[in-house]
């Protein structure tokens, strides 16, 4: 089943990500290079940490009528601009599909709303695999008409299998990994390779209860809101820099059962929404926490 691509016509756009050091003037250098060489702005927005003293930008540009080739933008952009602030910078063109990668074990829910928005349209995305630990999710991407690949964990064979895992990500050029409530724990080794380009989701209750059986132990304190968090996978478990966040309430009259539906349903928006904000390029890192555009 091929995505149906429901979007309006996308613009042939750029993207720049810039971090650097807050000085005057920085907007107006970027903005007037871009005006200079006859591109239309279409979207800005930066921030100015106070703390730090660090700039933060994303702007987007029409490429019809720019006057710089497209395969040039960079070099002209890191010696005339980049360099001079000290910017971090990376550029990205709307033209360029993004290929991610699913991994799952055996819970369904985020993986049916991921290729649910994919089908729809919803997102300009490719999925070109499933990976699983478990079998029990196959029917779902067979009925998506999407690979899937199997991939046994144990203590013995972790190494191996995620190194034929690797391998088969790079024969797929992924550009992102998606955990889909995938029930392990990747190695450095693993994550080194995609580098804030591992999007994960767990739930996040206040207070946090740990364990196998969290909504249980939530249940027997009496918890008022329930939420989950999407995030970056860095070496730290559940650690990394924060996309998105989101809440529910919940009270006394609300069974496990009840608990375990609501958090089910709001990890599946708020991987969506971190998703979704990823493929347009609206996250920018910085150490270990983010910047989301709007």
């Amino acid at each position: 089943m091929k995505s149906i691509r429901t979007l309006k016509e996308k613009k042939d756009t750029a993207i720049l990500l810039i971090h650097c050091p807050d000085r005057q003037g920085i907007l107006a250098t970027v903005t007037e290079f871009l005006n200079r060489n006859n591109g239309n702005i279409i979207y800005l927005d930066q921030h100015v940490d106070r703390q730090e003293m660090t700039f933060y930008m994303r702007v987007e540009w029409e490429l019809e009528g720019f006057t710089i080739p497209r395969d040039k933008i960079g070099d002209y952009f890191a010696t005339l601009i980049a360099v001079p602030l000290e910017m971090t910078w990376k550029l990205f063109f709307s033209e360029e599909v993004q290929r991610m990668a699913l991994f799952v074990s055996e819970m369904p829910h985020c993986l049916f709303d991921i290729l649910s928005r994919y089908t729809a349209g919803e997102w300009d995305v490719e999925i070109p695999l499933v990976v699983s630990n478990h079998r029990r999710l196959e029917p779902v991407a067979q009925r998506f008409n999407i690979p899937f690949h199997h991939f046994p964990l144990t203590p013995e064979n972790k190494a191996a299998q995620e190194a034929a895992e690797l391998e088969l990500l790079a024969a797929q050029r992924i550009d992102f990994v998606v955990l889909a409530r995938y029930m392990q724990i990747l190695s450095p080794a693993f994550i080194s390779r995609y580098p804030n380009r591992i999007i994960n989701i767990h739930h996040s209750f206040l207070p946090a209860f740990a364990g196998a059986r969290p909504y249980h132990a939530a249940h027997q304190r009496g918890v008022k809101i329930i939420g989950a968090t999407s995030h970056y996978v860095n070496g730290e478990l559940d650690a990394g820099p924060i996309i998105e966040q989101d809440v529910t309430r919940c009270s006394h009259v609300d069974t496990v059962e009840n608990l375990v539906r609501k958090g089910r349903d709001l990890e599946k928006i708020v991987l969506s929404q971190a998703v979704f904000k990823h493929l347009q390029h609206k996250v920018l890192v910085y150490r270990n926490r983010t910047v989301v555009f709007n």
